[in-house]
């Protein structure tokens, strides 16, 4: 199935070039390994290089580069917890102005990794609000 048609609902909500790098990772990841979780799993992978996360869609990152440590270890590793598209290599400061625009409670005295896995559940909480419309 071409990546146009299997695009999540959040990319749909997001900028075109997050829609394209989806898509092009996607449409040549079925040609390499046949559509299905993996080829998903590749998209996925390209698109957090260049953008993460925020709430119900996805934003361009500041600077490119892997998104957690999973995506640094690159494809051949073995499978690992993600931050679930949270840019969890970015530096504290992002991480906290990011947790009040999405407004999470308590966040000034979050250590960098409590941070992450709260933008994580607001971003998934968001994701589910955004699909029940």
């Amino acid at each position: 199935m071409p990546g146009r048609e299997s695009m999540p609902s959040t990319l749909e909500r997001s900028p075109k070039e997050a829609q394209r790098t989806w898509i092009e990772a996607h449409d040549s990841a079925v040609e390499t390994y046949g559509e299905g979780e993996r080829a998903h799993r590749t998209a996925f992978a390209a698109l957090k290089h260049s953008f993460e996360k925020v709430g119900d869609h996805w934003e361009p990152k500041k600077k490119r580069g892997p998104s957690d440590k999973q995506a640094a270890r690159g494809a051949r590793s073995r499978r690992g917890d993600t931050a679930g598209g949270v840019d969890a290599n970015a530096s504290k400061q992002h991480l906290y102005d990011l947790a009040k625009r999405l407004d999470v409670r308590g966040r000034s005295s979050m250590t960098k990794k409590e941070l992450v896995e709260a933008i994580e559940k607001a971003n998934q909480r968001k994701t589910a609000k955004a699909r029940q419309r």
